[in-house]
């Protein structure tokens, strides 16, 4: 059998960003062939991820990134299991790089982002498997938001698990970092009320109706209530009509105007939501994970 030296499984490391002990496992099933072990863990971290997959991923984070120049721009979530992985420097390379590649290149989709190269110059899907084998997780690219604007872009991250990004007209930088701030604090549904669901709106009006009604008023007062209840709730849910969080007793539309600004667009994504997490037994959970564990534990080689 072929001697398996450091040298060799460094390069490996190196080729595919695994582990020491899954690259010398790989390195001895295939006799030191450095192609073949490469070719092998390709297989092995695929298969991985399959198996993976299956796994509810709500924790993770947003990224965020604009050009230079601001005018290109663009907002990613990125999930996994647990907040421990996370927090992982891997993980969050990932999707900062992620955003960076979807901010300066014009993608569709999740699949043709998975098709498409890291700023690194290694592919997405690829990457994003050899990420799974190393940290025993489903990764997966919930989602994405691309601009490309005429005015300017400016983002807002809280932590890393709200994320926003603004498009706006006029004003200038320090407006726009305001506005993404007060869009993660309060966060508006949409811009303005014009651009509310009519079949959001009409859920809303009949359950004031529903409950208006029982106030045993007569109809006419049950239509002004009703109308008075829907002008609140568009102030609410809607940008224009909040409360700016830095000066409550003005709204983001009197904000605008003295600025002589606009706001085109933002995107708020928050990691986890609408997800559905399963509740599974914990003294479970932390069984799997140490049968894993041992699974993937390697015996040094003699």
């Amino acid at each position: 059998m072929a001697e398996i030296t450091a040298p060799m499984v460094k390069e490996l490391r190196g080729l595919t960003g695994l582990g020491m002990m899954e690259c010398k496992k790989a390195l001895t099933e295939t006799g030191g062939d450095m192609k073949a072990a490469e070719d092998l863990l390709r297989i092995k971290s695929g298969a991985k991820a399959s198996k993976a997959a299956g796994r509810t991923a709500a924790e993770g984070m947003v990224g965020a990134y604009i050009t230079p120049d601001g005018k290109h721009g663009a907002l990613v979530e990125v999930n996994c299991e647990t907040d421990f992985v996370a927090r992982n420097e891997d993980f969050i390379n990932f999707a900062r790089g992620l955003a960076r590649l979807l901010a300066t290149e014009s993608l569709a989709d999740t699949e043709a982002l998975a098709g498409a190269a890291l700023p690194s110059g290694e592919n997405v899907e690829e990457f994003r498997k050899a990420l799974v084998m190393k940290l025993g997780e489903n990764i997966s690219i919930r989602r994405f938001m691309r601009y490309a604007t005429q005015g300017q872009l400016a983002s807002y991250l809280h932590g890393a698990k709200i994320g926003v990004m603004i498009d706006y007209t006029g004003g200038d930088e320090t407006l726009g970092k305001d506005l993404a701030m007060h869009i993660a604090a309060s966060k508006p549904i949409c811009v303005s009320s014009e651009q509310v669901s009519p079949e959001l709106l009409s859920r809303e009006r009949s359950i004031y109706t529903a409950q208006a009604a029982e106030s045993g008023k007569p109809m006419d007062i049950v239509a002004k209530m009703v109308d008075g209840r829907i002008a609140k709730y568009l102030a609410e849910v809607t940008l224009l009509g909040q409360p700016f969080v830095k000066n409550p007793d003005q709204t983001v539309e009197k904000l605008l105007a003295a600025k002589s600004a606009k706001v085109n667009g933002f995107t708020l994504y928050i990691v986890g939501e609408g997800i559905e997490r399963k509740a599974d037994d914990f003294a479970a959970e932390v069984m799997a994970q140490v049968n894993q564990a041992k699974e993937d534990q390697v015996p040094q080689p003699k």
